[in-house]
């Protein structure tokens, strides 16, 4: 059986950071989101892969080349546009059996949970309960049978959400043959599936126990934090006199953490860092490869991509910083409204009391620079000596 995963889109409520890269590329725990699904479906016996890629799709592939390292075989299909979930999955149709896998490619499941729909026989969905809908599909039930599929409804008429991972057979692609465009210039593989349900055909689905789904740029973090509970630590390393480590905390090759650093797990470090000497890093946090943590810095909860310094008296709170970013010395950024209320990016509401900065590649910053709550910087900006900036920056902005 072979697994395709959809890798195509951009994922434009997770901007800025997709300016630069796909949203299944997004680091958690210091590996990309579909990393994550790839090694679970693996673990449930699938080793042939198909990735449907599109915007910047070359970076997956350099990344995961033809699946070697994972002990499995990849292939590509390129969706040129971006056009639906439908559409994508037509271009595979001569690639695939009888019976497959189909995975949103930024969706967090375990392995557990996606053998539960490799035992059906029919097209499945993976369901689960959620207490809130509001972005997300749900599925009206019937016994172990689906009765109707809604897209994002005002008054949906269950709490199951639908999780992205379906276990489809061949009669899908006659019905995608049959779908109209969306309302929103799509071809959804929903729609398809209804076409289906309005013929007769019968749909299971099977109730999943463990979902993550990454909406908005800020949910990175609650993922980061969920996926970091339960790693193993190692130490492969440089670790001088006078470093207090607590709790779980892994250590890349190459990298050295200088004297009186104090580290608290969970905390991942890539390869080839320098930390400290005289820093804190605080709980959830990872930090990638190549990157310089330094004196007087203190990190918490936060993810900090790879190639990035943050080298003299920063403090970075609940934030992500992406690649190639350069954090002038003083540089703080917010992570707490005075009035303790949760805190809105770009006119959304993140239900998160507590929310620093999302910040994109290439983002330099002056000394003493003031970054407040909520704040998303766009890639390759240049926040000034002692400017404060609040709200959205553009991407290659100059604020002074």
């Amino acid at each position: 059986m072979k697994a395709v995963i959809l890798a195509a889109g951009e994922g434009k409520r997770m901007r800025p950071l997709t300016r630069t890269r796909p949203k299944v590329m997004l680091p958690i725990a210091n590996k990309p989101i579909v990393e994550h699904l790839l090694i679970e479906i693996k673990k449930a016996g699938i080793t042939d892969f198909i990735f449907i890629v599109g915007h910047r799709g070359e970076t997956i592939r350099e990344h995961f080349g033809s699946g070697d390292k994972w002990g499995i075989n990849i292939e590509y299909v390129t969706q040129m546009k971006q056009l639906g979930t439908a559409h994508a999955l037509k271009l595979v149709e001569r690639f695939v059996d009888d019976k497959f896998i189909l995975a949103n490619g930024d969706v967090l499941v375990k392995v557990q949970d996606i053998k539960k729909a490799l035992a059906k026989n029919t097209i499945t969905l993976s369901l689960i309960e959620a207490q809130d809908t509001r972005d997300l599909g749900v599925v009206e039930t019937e016994g172990d049978k689906i009765k109707g599929i809604y897209e994002k409804v005002a008054n949906p008429p269950s709490n199951l959400a639908n999780t992205g991972i379906y276990l489809l057979t061949d009669e899908i692609f006659p019905a995608i043959d049959r779908t109209r465009e969306s309302p929103r210039g799509e071809y959804e593989l929903t729609a398809s599936l209804q076409i289906l349900l309005s013929e007769g055909r019968v749909l299971s689905w099977v109730k999943i126990d463990h979902w993550l789904d990454v909406s908005y740029p800020w949910d990175l973090l609650t993922a980061n934090e969920a996926l970091m509970e339960g790693m193993n630590p190692e130490n492969l390393g440089i670790v001088e006199d006078n470093v207090v480590i607590k709790g779980h905390v892994s250590i890349g090759k190459d990298t050295v953490v200088r004297s009186h650093s104090y580290i608290t797990g969970p905390v991942v470090i890539g390869e080839n860092c320098e930390i400290g000497p005289n820093c804190h890093i605080r709980p959830s946090t990872a930090i990638a490869d190549n990157c310089h943590i330094g004196s007087a810095v203190e990190i918490k909860n936060s993810i900090i991509m790879q190639n990035s310094k943050i080298p003299h008296h920063n403090y970075i709170g609940d934030s992500v910083i992406g690649e190639d970013c350069n954090l002038g010395a003083g540089t703080k950024i917010a992570n707490l409204r005075l009035d303790k209320k949760d805190i809105t990016a770009d006119n959304v509401d993140t239900r998160r009391r507590k929310l620093g900065a999302i910040i994109g590649d290439g983002v330099q910053t002056g000394i003493n620079a003031n970054i407040n709550v909520g704040s998303l910087i766009g890639d390759h900006s240049f926040i000034g000596p002692g400017a404060t900036v609040s709200g959205v920056i553009l991407s290659n902005s100059m604020i002074f």
